[in-house]
């Protein structure tokens, strides 16, 4: 592992903690329910992918929560990098994790064969 892939392993792990804890600093109820799944930095950890656990949100609380997150973004770089004394921290992608939705239509999907393979 290159010391390039290091740091932004080490970004990506930072920011999955100051993250949840700037969401916990806001007002906003459902902003401050949200579970961050995973942190992926890109373009030399300038920009950052933030995936958010889906929970059981409809699609209309959805994109009402993607609204409110742009009108806070900038106040969560701004926390993210003051708690790292960053002089400037990764622009955030918010995005919605189906990863865990995939995996238990998956495993339904295995839980249907073996009772076809039992019977």
């Amino acid at each position: 592992m290159t010391q390039s892939e290091i740091k932004l392993k080490r970004t990506e792990s930072i920011l999955k903690e100051l993250v949840p804890e700037a969401f916990s600093t806001l007002e906003d109820e459902q902003l401050r329910g949200l579970v961050v799944t995973d942190v992926i930095c890109r373009k030399g950890r300038y920009n950052a992918d933030v995936y958010l656990d889906k929970l059981d949100f409809t699609s209309a609380e959805i994109s009402q929560i993607h609204s409110k997150l742009k009108k806070v973004k900038s106040y969560l770089q701004n926390y993210c990098a003051n708690e790292e004394g960053w002089f400037k921290a990764p622009e955030f992608t918010f995005r919605f994790d189906d990863l865990l939705d995939e995996q238990n239509r998956i495993d339904k999907l295995f839980q249907t064969i073996e009772k076809e393979l039992k019977k």
